[in-house]
């Protein structure tokens, strides 16, 4: 019988892989209910392809184009927060969580329901409120399976042990476009080198993320909610091919790895009927013509972030919302031009910093997260040139 999906963030990048998926399963997938930031004709058109019964828009502007682009088709729709919220709580049994950015939060906290799935896309539901949110799944039953490239590998990787058993789960970078650049070079690139990512196709802020190794920091993190292990349990390894994501080291000496080619519509097949594997027509991965895999140890004196995320996770309690919001203020401030690339670092440290003096508890509801959020956020602006 086919399992029923509601897609939040249906236009963007995980968005649009998973479109592809369900159109290759349609006998296995069907739609529920799709969610877009500010594009209404793209909804519209993804929500048509799809046969979904219920269309939102985030952009509460954009409701009457949206109206009007799904005219005749049978498909309800709504716009603004409320909408979103409603598409995240309708009735189904999967519920891929995609709209990047704190605007994420709350609807991925709505689509908990007991015995429900959730494809788990959306980092800032455990970097900026992991306990709250891993609390709340746990009550309620809920089972979270994460999409991204690493986390999926780690969560296949680890059923071949015990929890208690794992010794490191590592995983991967690529290294990002600076990788084998000096620290004079990387201290005058440009916001279009820096997003020049050498492997995958993401949204600019993500693609600064991984020059920066931030990413790296923040997948951690998640690491850290998803898997219950601590932090001096969890590694980053540079791997440049990007074939393999996610390793465990277990007490024996035995290492498991998961590996594929990059292609997100891997994990996420793979996020949505997990043990029961989605047969994909993809390229299959052919090591012998790849002939060889290289690893590195990340440079964490070129590439300071990743110092700062393993603090913020150390610390606990608030940091790590305060490390993403920080972040997410000095990138936009980098790509404006108005700092350089080194003063992302910085910046987000003197942000840290300045909050790690006043002990704050980790947020016990997503409203205290974005609380949190909202004051990071005005801290570092103070603190970003005109």
């Amino acid at each position: 019988m086919a399992r029923s999906l509601t897609i939040l963030g249906a236009t963007g990048s995980i968005g649009r892989s998973t479109v592809d998926v369900v159109l290759a399963h349609r006998d296995e997938l069907r739609v529920e209910a799709v969610v877009g930031g500010r594009d209404a004709q793209a909804l519209a058109n993804v929500a048509r392809k799809l046969g979904a019964r219920f269309a939102a828009l985030a952009d509460e502007k954009g409701g009457a184009t949206l109206k009007e682009a799904l005219s005749g088709s049978g498909i309800d729709s709504g716009a603004g927060p409320s909408a979103v919220i409603e598409a995240a709580e309708r009735d189904a049994d999967v519920v891929l969580a995609a709209i990047s950015g704190t605007a994420g939060l709350s609807p991925t906290h709505a689509a908990l329901k007991s015995g429900r799935r959730i494809a788990l896309a959306n980092k800032e539901s455990l970097v900026c409120a992991g306990a709250a949110f891993m609390a709340e799944t746990r009550r309620l039953g809920v089972e979270i399976m994460p999409v991204d490239s690493e986390h999926n590998a780690l969560d296949q990787a680890l059923a071949a042990g015990r929890n208690g058993d794992v010794e490191k789960a590592i995983i991967t970078a690529t290294g990002g476009p600076f990788r084998t650049w000096t620290r004079e070079r990387i201290e005058k690139a440009s916001p279009a080198e820096a997003s020049a990512h050498p492997v995958w196709s993401m949204g600019s802020k993500i693609n600064i993320d991984s020059a920066t190794l931030m990413n790296k920091g923040l997948e951690l993190i998640e690491a850290h909610h998803l898997f219950g292990l601590e932090p001096e349990r969890l590694d980053v390894l540079v791997h440049p091919e990007a074939i393999i994501h996610g390793l465990v080291q277990w007490s024996d000496g035995a290492l498991t790895a998961g590996l594929a080619l990059p292609d997100m519509k891997v994990p996420i097949a793979n996020a949505l009927r997990h043990r029961e594997r989605l047969a994909m027509d993809l390229p299959r991965l052919d090591l012998a013509a790849i002939g060889r895999l290289s690893f590195e140890r990340a440079d964490e004196t070129r590439f300071p972030c990743l110092t700062l995320a393993r603090a913020a996770l150390q610390a606990g309690g608030a940091m790590p919302t305060v490390l993403n919001a920080a972040n997410e203020i000095a990138v936009e401030a980098f790509m404006a031009g108005r700092i350089g690339f080194y003063a992302i670092s910085e910046k987000v440290e003197m942000v840290c910093s300045t909050f790690s003096r006043r002990s704050i508890s980790a947020p016990v509801t997503i409203s205290d997260a974005l609380a949190i959020d909202e004051e990071a956020r005005v801290a570092a602006r103070r603190l970003m040139p005109p």
